[in-house]
């Protein structure tokens, strides 16, 4: 018997190994002729080979005149022992003492590290375990190299990457298709035991899929675990629902948004909370006289408004107080990056997500009657047409004497029991008078109250149409329009740079006026274009302003809140904080984050519209004639404010805007935003 163990010997009777599937494999050489080999493989096969396949390591060599049991015997002999020396070998100890010695090494240099007289087995079960230690070692025949420890660390965090990948797919594989057969057939889905991390794993992968934020990595998984299923929309969302995971209705539009709904997300950020409270708590301010009044709906927390009007002989002075939460705010702190990322308040039929901790936007800076509060005042001058003569914003604080509601406000104007309150009822329709000269497009259209009750599967659905009260709203309206437009001037005739909605179009004549037909004002809406978010103040064609920056709601938007910020160093320091150039560029990326949120508060009121039209289907509902062009016809549901296509043939030959109908629907999908029309019948 001869032991070449290092340059294996490649005729009839040699004890080989080479590799197969990625693994080692002992056989047994039968024939060699010219470099090619026939083999027989321990798995009792045979097998031809290039002699240059071998790995280098052989031995022992033996007759070649034994049987096929006996060369099996002898294979099974060697495999059993070299996998007993393998176990006793610690890899990584033998890296731990090459690496930094030198970049690669034979093997036997590993090998005399271990042993003093190694044989043949000895050096197969040392190259087999080098092999399998891929985080460690790469193997360049003839040599090893030996990876440095930062090289191992990334090969080792790839590689357990990779199998926590293989088995978070073998098991989505497993679970998602059954768990997608349950959502078909509505049956209840009972998830089989699995590993509290797998789960996670699995878990977390259907909420980034959700939330359309999946790394690379995870659009590999997802690729490989929804091979299969459907190519819905939504599948990711109906399987983490059937799976229990998250709750029927969950809010997908807040994920896509990245936005955390309540108040925890406040939590992170108690000692920024506490400092501003400090900061006010240490203030020993003036309080301005003025009696100024709030009007709001019953259930605002977040009063960043109030005003007062005064009767003079010349006109009106009108006093506009509103909500400062930017006295001692820390910009480009923690707190405010999260402030911004939420960039608005959400006011959902579910409840509200307000863009401020809640102990900051409804308590220490909204202007709750009786509480002293830093506002920003503005003082407007008018003649006795209503026209503005002058505008003057002071920096003070105030208590509010009175917080009313919409409905308290509307009855003291109706009754004319109070006469500052008629007087600010006048001064607003003067206002709107203005404005309509000017070429505003004001909508007035009827206002659904979404409610719901209980959570998931117990949610109930309420729509109710809002008890309009047009004067306390006109009212509100037209000084918040004055008070953006109003310090939009002044900030330019300042130097002042702000954040402008701009809409810089040219209105036709009959887009100009009030509408309130559904036909006229989906003809009206088509004019229109979404105003701009800049710095250069432009028109604001449907409102009929020369320029709006928005400020009049500091509490619920980012935009207001820089705006506030902005007026506010002006009157303190003579600068404002930003310049033009500085603006631009928070401009640019508030608008993109501002159009994601947007969408929550678009969409997810529609969505429970849906959800309520689809617990009452059979039901007929009224809808009016809005459009007929092309083969569609879109109807409109005034009481829902949802419009609806269907195609012209439902409705029969002769069709006049503003025909009414009753409709019965076939589908309604609240998740996929589907609505289809069954039947129309003219009224």
């Amino acid at each position: 018997m001869k032991a070449t163990f290092l340059s294996p010997t490649a005729r009839p009777g040699s004890v080989v190994e080479f590799m197969h599937g990625d693994q080692p494999q002992l056989a047994w050489v039968l024939e060699e002729a010219s470099g090619k080999l026939r083999l027989w493989t321990i798995n009792k096969r045979e097998t031809k080979l290039p002699a240059a396949r071998l790995l280098p390591w052989g031995g022992p060599v033996y007759s070649n005149n034994l049987n096929r049991q006996e060369i099996q015997d002898k294979l099974n002999a060697h495999q059993e022992k070299r996998g007993e020396i393998q176990a006793s070998i610690n890899v990584m100890e033998l890296w731990d003492l090459a690496q930094g010695e030198m970049e690669s090494a034979p093997l036997t240099w590993f090998a005399d590290l271990l042993w003093d007289t190694p044989g043949p087995d000895h050096f197969a079960a040392l190259g087999r375990a080098m092999l399998s230690a891929k985080t460690h070692f790469k193997f360049r025949p003839p040599e090893f190299e030996i990876w440095p420890e930062e090289k191992v660390q990334e090969r080792m965090a790839k590689a357990a990457e990779e199998k926590e990948r293989e088995g978070v797919i073998a098991a989505g594989q497993k679970l998602f298709k059954p768990m997608w057969n349950a959502h078909l057939n509505g049956a209840k889905y009972e998830a089989p035991t699995m590993e509290p991390e797998l789960a996670k794993g699995l878990e977390t992968l259907l909420r980034n899929r959700i939330a359309d934020n999946l790394d690379d990595n995870g659009e590999k998984i997802w690729t490989a675990v929804s091979k299969g299923l459907p190519e819905h929309p939504h599948l990711a969302l109906l399987l983490a629902q059937t799976w229990g995971v998250l709750p029927r209705h969950h809010n997908f539009h807040l994920d896509l948004a990245g936005y955390a709904w309540g108040d925890d997300w406040s939590e992170s950020f108690s000692n920024e909370i506490d400092s501003l409270k400090k900061a006010l708590s240490n203030e020993t301010p003036e309080i301005d006289p003025t009696p100024f009044i709030s009007i709001d709906s019953a259930t605002t927390r977040d009063i960043d408004d109030a005003f007062a009007v005064e009767t003079l002989d010349t006109g009106w002075k009108l006093s506009i107080a509103l909500a400062r939460p930017v006295a001692h705010w820390e910009f480009g702190a923690e707190l405010d990056q999260a402030v911004f990322h939420r960039a608005t308040s959400l006011y959902l039929p579910e409840g509200t997500g307000h863009m401020m901790p809640e102990t900051l936007g409804t308590e220490l800076y909204s202007l709750i009657q009786g509480l002293n509060r830093p506002a920003l005042v503005t003082d407007f001058w008018f003649d006795r047409d209503g026209a503005l003569l002058r505008t003057a914003p002071r920096l003070t604080w105030v208590n509010i004497s009175a917080n009313i509601t919409y409905e308290e406000a509307e009855e003291r104007i109706r009754s004319g029991s109070d006469k500052a309150m008629c007087a600010a009822h006048d001064l607003a329709a003067k206002l709107l008078e203005h404005r309509l000269r000017s070429g505003a497009c004001v909508i007035r259209k009827p206002e659904p109250i979404v409610k719901v009750e209980g959570e998931g599967a117990q949610a109930k659905v309420d729509i109710r149409l809002k008890q309009p009260c047009t004067a306390s709203e006109l009212l509100i309206s037209e000084f918040m329009i004055l008070t953006n437009n109003g310090l939009a001037n002044w900030a330019r005739d300042n130097n002042v740079p702000l954040l402008h909605r701009t809409q810089a179009i040219a209105l036709p004549v009959d887009a100009v006026g009030i509408f309130t037909e559904p036909a006229e004002i989906l003809r009206t809406v088509k004019l229109l274009l979404p105003p701009t978010l800049e710095t250069t103040p432009k028109r604001h064609a449907a409102l009929g302003v020369d320029a709006y920056a928005p400020i009049s709601s500091p509490l619920r938007r980012y935009t207001d809140f820089i705006n506030m910020a902005q007026v506010q160093s002006f009157l303190e320091t003579g600068e404002p904080r930003l310049d033009k150039e500085e603006l631009d560029t928070l401009a640019t990326h508030l608008g993109i984050r501002i159009q994601s949120v947007s969408q929550v508060q678009r969409f997810r009121p529609r969505y429970w519209k849906l959800v309520y039209l689809a617990a009452h289907k059979k039901e007929l509902r009224s809808a009016v004639l809005v459009d007929e062009s092309g083969p569609m016809a879109t109807l409109a549901m005034p009481e829902l404010q949802i419009n609806v296509r269907l195609p012209k043939s439902m409705l029969g030959e002769k069709l006049l805007m503003g025909q009414r109908f009753q409709v019965r629907f076939s589908r309604i999908d609240p998740l996929t935003n589907e609505i289809r029309v069954a039947e129309a019948l003219e009224e």
